[in-house]
C-alpha cells in the first residue's frame, strides 16, 4: 500500500535537515602530499657508487658481461658506468728487463655507478663472476645461516680518494721477486757474481743483495736492471 503524500514530504524535510546539520568538508581536510612527499615523489632517481666483489681476476670479465647484459635487460640507463680503478706500473722480469703494465688499485673489485633498485640489483648479482656487493648483512630472525648483504653506496669522500689514487701519474714498480730468491749480478762492478735477495725497495727500483765477497757475505744495493732472477 502507498505511503500517503503527507509522510513522504516529512520524510524528505527531515533528510534536508540532516544534510545541512553535517560539517562542510573544507579542501584542506582532503588527505594531500606533504610538501617532502611531493617533492620526494618528484625528484629523480640518484646514481650511486657501489662496490662489488668478484671472483679473483675476474674483473675484465665481469665488467665486460655486465655491460652486456644491462643492454639485453633494459637497465643499461640504471647501469651507467663500471670502472677498474688501476694505476700504471713497472714490471722487471726475470731477466732485469722492464714492461709497462697496469696495477689494480683494489684486485677482486669493480666499482659500478647505478641507480640501485631491483632490477638492477639482480641484474649485476647474477652476472656471472659477481660474488656479492658490499654492504651490511641483514641479521636473520631465525637460524645460523648468513643473512643478505644489503648493498651499501660509496661517500662521496670514498669515490674521490679511489679515483685520485688511479690518477696518479706516478709509474708502481712491480718486480717478480721476493727475500731468499738467489739472483745473478748481469752488470756493473759486481757482473757475474750470485747472491741471495734481503730487502726489495720497490719504490726506489733497488734491492739488497748478500753477495759473497773474498769468502764473506756482503750486503750489496743493487738496481733491479742490474740482475736476472735464478731459477
Amino acid at each position: 500500500m502507498t505511503a500517503p503524500l503527507s509522510e513522504l514530504t516529512e520524510t524528505i524535510t527531515d533528510l534536508d535537515t540532516s544534510l545541512e546539520a553535517l560539517p562542510e568538508l573544507e579542501a584542506s581536510d582532503l588527505p594531500v602530499e606533504t610538501a617532502e612527499e611531493e617533492e620526494a615523489s618528484a625528484r629523480p632517481a640518484v646514481a650511486r657508487w657501489y662496490a662489488v666483489q668478484v671472483a679473483s681476476s675476474c674483473e675484465k670479465k665481469v665488467k665486460a658481461t655486465l655491460e652486456q647484459r644491462a643492454l639485453t635487460l633494459g637497465v643499461s640507463n640504471r647501469i651507467l658506468e663500471i670502472e677498474i680503478p688501476q694505476t700504471p706500473a713497472i714490471k722487471i722480469k726475470k731477466d732485469g728487463s722492464r714492461q709497462s703494465t697496469e696495477e689494480k688499485v683494489f684486485p677482486g673489485y669493480v666499482l659500478i655507478r647505478m641507480v640501485m633498485d631491483e632490477d638492477t640489483e639482480q641484474a649485476v648479482r647474477s652476472t656471472p663472476n659477481v660474488i656479492n656487493f658490499v654492504g651490511h648483512e641483514e641479521r636473520r630472525t631465525t637460524g645460523r645461516a648468513r643473512g643478505r648483504i644489503k648493498p651499501r653506496p660509496l661517500s662521496l669522500t670514498e669515490v674521490n680518494r679511489i679515483f685520485k689514487r688511479a690518477q696518479e701519474k706516478k709509474a708502481v714498480v712491480k718486480v717478480d721477486l721476493s727475500e731468499g730468491d738467489r739472483i745473478t749480478v748481469t752488470a756493473g762492478p759486481f757482473k757475474d757474481f750470485q747472491g741471495e735477495v734481503i730487502e726489495i725497495s720497490g719504490d726506489r727500483s733497488k734491492l739488497k743483495a748478500l753477495l759473497s765477497i773474498f769468502g764473506r757475505e756482503t750486503p750489496v744495493e743493487l738496481e733491479f736492471g742490474q740482475i736476472s732472477k735464478d731459477n
